[in-house]
């Protein structure tokens, strides 16, 4: 079982989305307000701004109901210093599968972990479709299922949520391996049964053989 954001693929940081916005001064942001927009926007655990109550419960929610999700982004978005219009050409890049990169070796542990004829499932907090990002780089054909928080109404680490992916792959949970950035959600798995290995949300180009080695030290490969 993998993780998807941070873990299978990034959300990069690319200065061309944010080198024309400015603060609400009018000023340029500069590469550290960029990148700390970016670690917000795919932060796997935490609350990254202090929230009302009603925001609180979207945040809570976010990756249960799109509608949800939208709200408190753009309001986590607001806060970090950006306009609305700006907010949303971020957010609209967010959502859009498109736009995320795949580790350098997520292909190879895909299709390795497929090619011995073992199960594989994706199991993301997150709330809208990710399959067209493996279509198109290649990948979906090396997946048996995608398990994604939004349409089973349930997130990481409700043992529920890793009880459905291992349902549908016919996986009992002692012969299971999770794979993800977050000790927190995805570690979620070692209260059912299931092996863990943690890899670190670093930036694709920092990060080249993570996802093999972890597959290696737990004897999948």
């Amino acid at each position: 079982m993998f993780d998807f954001s941070g873990t299978l693929f990034r959300l990069e940081h690319d200065t061309s989305w944010l080198t024309e916005f400015t603060d609400d001064d009018g000023t340029a942001l500069d590469i550290e307000a960029q990148t700390e927009i970016m670690r917000r926007m795919t932060a796997p655990s935490g609350q990254v701004v202090q929230l009302s109550d009603e925001y609180q419960y979207a945040w809570d929610n976010r990756d249960l109901d799109p509608g949800l999700h939208q709200k408190i982004y753009l309001e986590v978005l607001r806060k970090s210093g950006l306009r609305p219009e700006q907010a949303q050409a971020l957010y609209d890049r967010l959502v859009d599968p498109t736009e995320w990169t795949p580790y350098p070796d997520t292909q190879a542990a895909l299709k390795s972990v497929a090619d011995t004829g073992l199960k594989v499932g994706v199991l993301s907090n997150i709330a809208f479709d990710i399959r067209p990002a493996f279509t198109g780089h290649g990948l979906a054909g090396h997946v048996d299922e995608f398990v994604l928080s939004f349409e089973v109404s349930a997130i990481k680490p409700d043992p529920s949520i890793f009880e459905t992916l291992l349902g549908r792959l016919g996986v009992a949970p002692e012969n299971a391996l999770m794979v993800g950035d977050s000790e927190e959600a995805d570690g979620g798995a070692k209260a059912i049964g299931c092996a863990f290995a943690l890899v670190e949300p670093l930036p694709t180009a920092e990060r080249s053989d993570a996802l093999l080695t972890a597959l290696r030290e737990h004897g999948v490969l």
